[in-house]
């Protein structure tokens, strides 16, 4: 027997929708027992964009199971209701953001390094590998696969809307408000590892002659051993640091 319940989707979680769908109630068949996080699924949003669920004017878990009739609504954000019992479905995320990004997002990887954020990334990661790293580690995917986002491994996930890479970083500023915890310069852009001060004359024999004769404050990658120095490809570096700072991220 077909039964049916009836999903509102808020806000960012149209972008998932079709056209047709989109601000505005829809009407979902269902013929077997499913839980909520199914159903959102199927319709097209991946959970761990989700942060509240609301069905019948009651908060309720990913593992509510869906009864015919059910209003549900489907919030982003955990403070999108004022109700007396809310179930918070993403937990706060604790400490300064880590993240792990997909194949489609090395640009985005690279200027989340410089701006000092703790990004992993390769261009061979499989997703399952991806998911777990995640999940262990407690870093947020970042991804272009709705997919990769509806594994249940995965807790903090976002999928990148923007496809032109300055505005990718624009809007991952925005979403988890990065400008006030940048710490420019402390992460290696080639491998990710910290980068440390090292005197020069411990560095001598591996420097270009001009910059050994030119230049004296030097990092080092403590993984990889790449040196950096205040160049010119420092001062293009910061030049853009300098900009996205001045726009708010929002250039």
């Amino acid at each position: 027997m077909t039964q049916q319940a009836t999903f509102h989707f808020y806000d960012r979680l149209n972008f998932f929708l079709s056209r047709r769908q989109r601000n505005q109630p829809i009407r979902y068949d269902f013929d077997r027992r499913a839980s909520i996080k199914d159903m959102v699924e199927a319709i097209g949003v991946p959970h761990p964009e989700i942060e509240l669920l609301v069905v019948n004017q009651s908060s309720v878990g990913f593992d509510y199971i869906v009864q015919t009739g059910d209003i549900v609504h489907v919030y982003p954000d955990y403070e999108a209701m004022d109700l007396p019992e809310r179930i918070r479905l993403v937990p706060p995320y604790e400490g300064r953001p880590r993240f792990v990004l997909d194949t489609h997002l090395g640009r985005l990887a690279a200027y989340l390094r410089m701006l000092g954020f703790d990004t992993l990334y390769r261009n061979d990661y499989p997703d399952d590998a991806l998911a777990a790293i995640s999940d262990l580690e407690k870093r947020i995917l970042l991804t272009r696969d709705i997919g990769l986002l509806k594994r249940s491994r995965v807790v903090y996930g976002y999928y990148v809307r923007e496809t032109k890479p300055r505005k990718r970083l624009y809007e991952i500023i925005a979403r988890y408000n990065l400008l006030e915890q940048a710490i420019p310069f402390r992460h290696c852009l080639r491998c990710n590892g910290n980068l440390a001060a090292v005197e020069k004359a411990n560095i001598r024999e591996q420097l270009p002659p001009n910059t050994a004769k030119y230049y004296d404050e030097f990092h080092q990658c403590t993984v990889c051993k790449q040196i950096y120095w205040r160049g010119s490809h420092y001062e293009r570096m910061q030049a853009f640091i300098d900009e996205v700072m001045q726009t708010n991220g929002k250039g």
